[in-house]
């Protein structure tokens, strides 16, 4: 079996809108791509919207060469064995009907190289039934791209009943090449993750309103509005196609809600006829309001969605962490169903589908095995320290939104990892932000360095959607996550790519030092929404920029580039891209190098005489100064100097 470091060939089989976006992803990540399809026609057309996409791309700087270098690693044909003569994988990714996909399977048995890895690219189904038609079921895997493959960042990796630990480890790591996120699915069920978790998003308020218990406007209104999700349900299903969703019940031999059937039996089918729950034809689309979400039962809809999530967790089918990933890059969930789930507490949850079972008998409320365990044994979430996940209040932990790491030198390094968000602060971002600072070993950092995870945001701003909940009187409340940043006893360093606006910018200013790339984009956008900049960000960027250059972005509310962002004094430096990591390499040095106390009794002296006048400022210096002036760092420095050597700071 071929592993991934021998992969240099692949070829994708399917021109259509799959196969031509899998081919244009494998390509732009260096590989050389054949895309086979039956008719010419269906080719050429593959072909040319790669060339449109690419175009687009790089109109948006999105590309890291030109698209004639990517166009130039992708061939075509309509013949098969030419297609896969030599190639180290191939991707199938025929139309999703399961005689076609196997048919090309049985082909592939015949001109395949014998070490290949085969993979089928399905959002429905079985792999155990596709990998049946090959000479070699377990080097076949199947590799759900979601669509579209160029926007999409998640990758579910699926196990057919035969397939090996070797194929899957392959085509995972494959997929990470791909700069995509992979999950592993580690048993062939229905809708696999994803779609799985996604069923009674879509089908619980169907359900309701089949019943007289909800209307379609509340439905949505209250999913958006109130739990902050990026669309409705019915919303969802006319942008998808109401008939996917029936088609996917009906093969997996689920009951159709009759609303749903009524939709279907009319051929109101959503966006693509021009009505299905909204009209869209010579209609305003969804046009619900937050009020009109009334009293919707939302967790009647969570609990069955985390009910799904712990029946795949249970039959170790998939991680929690998998199944969040999943949602959160597949769906644009805000935050994946386990990680709520504790957070609403799997008591409440588990007392919520019991009830609902007694009250209609409906199969769809009868509680999965491993939520019953956990409640029993009072494992039910963030207040218990354990739930679907383990909460620790002591060291650095393990999180959901960011990655965080301390290295031998002392260089915490703390990394937003909301990347298909553009890395928006989120309430519990910001929550697990304040928890690392707080619970930091200070003794032992020498500085923390911010960035965002992905190349094209430090972050973005405040996910209003994280925020449904949250009442006025508390937004008026000075975040405290930036606090703890301008606080904390240390240098801090915001690390920009990309976008850094609103909220994600209010968090680089409470930051000590900012360096960014030439691409980078800085802005308060908030009076265009009626809104100001909050967390500090009027007061700080009076205080860094002055009352004139403060006022045109605040009041203006527009974007400025990096070069500029030096010039009024934004940000310490804007250098290229090559130039980026060694630029803040040379930052982070003088940092973890530098005496730590005197860092920190400078930043505490500078921070605190910005807000008094010039005679209390010089009494704060020259106090910090006369404690510093005992330590064994300043003997060490004034040494040091006098011998002409570098200085070894110890912090004492």
């Amino acid at each position: 079996m071929v592993e991934v470091t021998d992969i240099e060939n692949v070829a994708v089989l399917g021109a259509g809108n799959m196969g031509h976006g899998i081919t244009e992803v494998v390509a732009m990540a260096g590989y050389e791509v054949t895309m086979r399809d039956i008719e010419d026609e269906y080719v050429e057309n593959g072909y040319e919207n790669i060339e449109w996409s690419l175009n687009k791309l790089d109109e948006k700087d999105r590309l890291n060469e030109s698209p004639d270098d990517v166009l130039n690693r992708i061939e075509t044909t309509t013949d098969l064995a030419a297609a896969v003569e030599g190639v180290d994988l191939v991707i199938e990714a025929a139309p999703e009907q399961l005689s076609i996909k196997c048919d090309v399977f049985e082909e592939l048995a015949e001109v395949a190289p014998d070490d290949a890895l085969l993979a089928t690219n399905t959002s429905s189904l079985s792999i155990t039934e596709i990998q049946a038609a090959a000479d070699d079921p377990s080097r076949v895997v199947g590799m759900h791209f979601f669509n579209p493959p160029v926007k999409m960042a998640l990758v579910e990796v699926i196990y057919g009943a035969e397939t090996s630990d070797e194929a899957a480890e392959t085509a995972y790591e494959f997929v990470e090449t791909l700069d995509k996120t992979p999950i592993y699915v580690r048993k062939d069920v229905n809708g696999f993750v994803v779609n799985s978790v996604l069923g009674p998003f879509m089908d619980e308020p169907a359900w309701m309103v089949s019943n007289d218990e909800a209307t379609i406007r509340e439905a949505d209104a209250a999913m958006v509005h109130e739990r902050g999700y990026p669309m409705g349900p019915f919303e969802l299903a006319d942008l998808t196609g109401i008939d996917v969703g029936y088609h996917v019940r009906k093969e997996a031999g689920k009951d159709i809600p009759p609303f749903i059937q009524e939709k279907v039996d009319a051929e109101e089918l959503g966006r693509k006829t021009g009505e299905g729950y909204y009209v869209y034809e010579n209609g305003p689309g969804p046009d619900y309001e937050p009020e009109d979400a009334d009293d919707f039962d939302t967790l009647r809809v969570e609990a069955r969605m985390i009910n799904e999530a712990a029946k795949l967790i249970g039959n170790d089918v998939a991680t929690p962490d998998a199944v969040d990933t999943g949602m959160r890059l597949g769906a644009g969930f805000p935050e994946g169903p386990c990680a709520r789930a504790d957070k609403l507490g799997l008591d409440v949850v588990l007392e919520k589908l019991r009830s609902l079972l007694e009250e209609t008998g409906e199969e769809r409320f009868d509680p999965a095995d491993y939520l019953v365990e956990l409640v029993e044994a009072g494992e039910t979430g963030t207040d218990a320290g354990k739930g679907f996940y383990e909460y620790t209040t002591e060291g650095l932990g393990d999180y959901h939104y960011l990655n965080a790491d301390l290295d031998d030198r002392g260089v915490l390094t703390v990394e937003l990892d909301r990347p298909e968000r553009l890395n928006a602060l989120s309430r519990d971002l910001m929550e697990e932000i304040e928890h690392v600072l707080d619970h930091a070993p200070v003794d032992d950092v020498r500085c923390v360095v911010f960035e965002g995870a992905g190349d094209r945001a430090f972050s973005a701003g405040a996910d209003v959607t994280g925020f449904a909940e949250t009442k006025p009187t508390e937004m008026m409340e000075v975040t405290p996550v930036f606090v703890a940043v301008d606080d904390f006893p240390r240098p801090t360093i915001a690390k920009v790519r990309g976008y850094c606006l609103g909220g994600g910018l209010e968090l680089a200013l409470a930051c000590d030092l900012r360096v960014a790339t030439e691409d980078a984009q800085f802005g308060a956008p908030e009076i265009g929404l009626g809104l100001i900049p909050g967390g500090g960000g009027t007061q700080r960027l009076l205080r860094i920029l002055g009352e004139t250059r403060a006022k045109e972005l605040v009041f203006r509310g527009n974007r400025i580039d990096a070069d500029s962002a030096e010039n009024w004094g934004l940000i310490n430096r804007a250098v290229s891209e090559d130039d980026f990591e060694d630029t803040v390499a040379e930052f982070v040095d003088d940092l973890a190098g530098g005496p730590p106390i005197a860092l920190k009794i400078a930043k505490q002296v500078m921070n605190d005489g910005r807000d008094v006048d010039l005679d209390a400022g010089l009494r704060l210096e020259s106090q910090g100064f006369g404690l510093l002036f005992s330590t064994e760092d300043a003997r060490e420095g004034t040494a040091a100097f006098a011998e002409d050597r570098d200085p070894e700071f110890t912090g004492e």
